[in-house]
């Protein structure tokens, strides 16, 4: 009986460990203060994705780099001119976010989500 009693117990907890985050999500995408396309029932079409895949997302870590190079390059002038934030969020961070903080397929970067990861 002890040993039934485990296991009931066990199952129970598994699987409210398993649904409660099931259940914010849901909670989460009901919710229309909240854009974000990663819950978007009106999700990219796969051809989005698989062109976001194979040819803008190697693109735009490519262009982070270069970016990244460039800005190394002109941050003493940036410095000089006082604009060191400016430049670096035009020439580095702005291709990351738009590499790296987007879902798969989106045309654009999440705002909420870029302003909460700044």
């Amino acid at each position: 009986m002890n040993t039934l009693r485990r296991i009931a117990t066990t199952f129970i907890l598994a699987l409210g460990i398993i649904v409660a985050p099931a259940y914010a999500a849901t909670d989460y995408a009901e919710q229309s203060k909240y854009e974000d396309p990663r819950f978007d029932v009106n999700a990219p079409p796969a051809y989005a994705m698989v062109g976001d895949l194979v040819i803008a997302r190697p693109m735009g870590a490519v262009l982070t780099v270069i970016g990244t190079g460039v800005f190394l390059v002109t941050l003493p002038f940036s410095a000089l001119g006082g604009n060191v934030g400016e430049a670096a969020d035009a020439l580095v961070a702005e291709p990351a976010r738009l590499t790296f903080a987007r879902c798969l397929g989106c045309t654009t970067t999440h705002k909420a989500y870029s302003a909460d990861n700044q």
